[in-house]
């Protein structure tokens, strides 16, 4: 039996050492695709640095209808509509509507009570955000028309509106911008360490996406709340119910050939879990949410980078301004592709098949030799192997270095997130002091907390990536307690 065992392995071996060579080929060519769709990434950090689109003060005031989608959020709703109440923009042109999703509570009353338009929506196979949204639609639809309001804000239950919001996304609408968002800031920033990690993380989308793509009139992305459309976007009514809604409005507005604008004049503050189980179900449902946008939306993006059917062409048009319109167009929807396509996923398959499946079979064929494993391009690899030196390992052909190998290889992944974990402290550090004004008051010693705290954001977006590919995932409410008002923001 034993020597059957030998012979069978030697023999799967032989085949996969063979499969190696071709594998590491195509991985290093999905590799280099994959550093293509990220090529961006680097010129939008460095632009968000230093600048971010302005519009002039608003000739016109236009007339707008404020989207609330609520799911047992007595405790906050009546402080959001405060907060819209108490805007300096005419109170005439803003026409607030909630709609109660399956509610338990008192939301409606309170809606009511508040001085907004509520439908109660009670269909228990229909619980996402975008249901409700979609439900909301179909009623303004029958009762007032869709067009009979210029432009629509979606906001969430939790959410507060400095005092003047929507005039600051009125400049934007005004100047012609068809989808607008803006500064997303967090009421609850301090609470602890799971909230810094979400604030960080909105502040971290408006200096490396946001600012950069709306200066140079491309689509940055829709994110869950705090955003303005033009009537015309819905024309047809609302048909976005997947997990995560704001994806699947984005691609598909692109995919249309709409720009997506931001706003930085424009704050609103909304509230963060500060729990990890919520955290972590809110997580895998953005991570299934982000998978189904792109199954539903990255051929048409893909298809829209070399085939335009949506730019028009005008009678008196000269032929580079077409021609400019189309290139922006299509680089609008390779940037949004390339913010869709699951490159994690992507990416821990090349891992596995070519470095845990291939190589430690070519390695028990061969042997190891002299084989670096403190070594990669991450600042705490450099920073060891300069003080001890270049570790390297030699292991003679066999099943024992097949073994090896895998646990190797482990290590090596290991070594090296943890590497980009000490980086991406950084990237905290650079936000506390560039958005330093627009923070709340935090303790230095907080700060050094949430600067080690995190990068466990993108470590946990990582795995509920990876569990979201093979889990079947629900919409689940996310809890909101905070009773923090407009007028408590604004005294501090």
């Amino acid at each position: 039996m034993y020597i059957l065992a030998v012979n069978l392995f030697g023999s799967l071996a032989d085949i996969m050492s063979r499969a190696y060579g071709p594998a590491l080929a195509i991985s290093g060519m999905i590799g280099t695709l994959m550093a293509l769709f990220v090529i961006q990434d680097k010129p939008y950090k460095v632009l968000g640095l230093f600048v971010t689109r302005k519009f002039k003060r608003a000739e016109h005031n236009h007339k707008y209808a404020i989207l609330i989608p609520a799911r047992n959020e007595e405790t906050v709703i009546g402080n959001l509509i405060n907060s819209i109440k108490k805007q300096d923009y005419p109170q005439d042109l803003i026409t607030i509507f909630v709609v109660a999703d399956n509610c338990t509570d008192n939301t409606a009353q309170i809606a009511r009570e508040k001085g907004a338009i509520c439908y109660e929506h009670h269909n228990p196979d229909e619980r996402t955000k975008g249901f409700a949204l979609k439900y909301l639609f179909e009623q303004i639809q029958r009762d007032y028309g869709i067009t009979s309001f210029e432009g629509y804000f979606i906001f969430d239950s939790d959410n507060l509106l400095k005092k003047d919001y929507i005039s600051r996304m009125n400049d934007s609408f005004d100047a012609g911008e068809k989808i607008i968002t803006s500064y997303r800031a967090t009421k609850n920033f301090s609470e602890n360490w799971i909230a810094s990690t979400y604030a960080l993380h909105w502040l971290r989308s408006i200096r490396t996406r946001h600012r950069a793509r709306s200066f140079l009139h491309l689509a940055t992305n829709i994110q869950g709340t705090g955003f303005l459309f033009a009537s015309e976007i819905v024309k047809d009514g609302w048909k976005y119910t997947s997990l995560t809604e704001d994806r699947a409005l984005t691609a598909d507005c692109v995919v249309e050939g709409y720009e997506i604008s931001y706003n930085d004049e424009a704050i609103f503050y909304d509230e963060q879990p500060v729990s990890l189980k919520v955290a972590l179900r809110q997580r895998l449902r953005w991570s299934k949410g982000h998978l189904q946008a792109f199954a539903e939306s990255g051929w048409g993006l893909f298809k829209n980078i070399f085939i335009d059917p949506h730019t028009q062409r005008y009678e008196d048009d000269k032929w580079y301004n077409y021609t400019w319109r189309t290139i922006r167009h299509r680089f609008m929807s390779f940037d949004t592709f390339a913010q869709l396509l699951p490159k994690n996923i992507i990416n821990i398959f090349r891992w596995i098949i070519v470095y845990l499946i291939l190589y430690p079979f070519f390695c028990s064929q061969f042997g190891l030799d002299n084989i670096r494993i403190l070594y990669n391009s991450t600042w705490l690899a450099h920073g060891i192997t300069h003080i001890f030196g270049d570790i390297t390992v030699s292991l003679p052909a066999g099943a024992e270095t097949y073994v090896l190998t895998i646990l190797i290889e482990i290590w090596v992944r290991i070594y090296y997130r943890i590497g980009l974990y000490f980086f991406k402290t950084l990237e905290a550090v650079y936000l506390f002091i560039i958005e330093n004004k627009r923070m709340p008051k935090i303790s230095i010693w907080k700060k050094i907390l949430y600067c080690f705290t995190w990068p466990t954001f993108d470590i946990i977006g990582r795995y509920t990536q990876y569990v979201a590919l093979f889990k079947k995932v629900e919409w689940k409410p996310i809890p909101h307690k905070s009773e923090i008002t407009i007028d408590d923001i604004s005294q501090d």
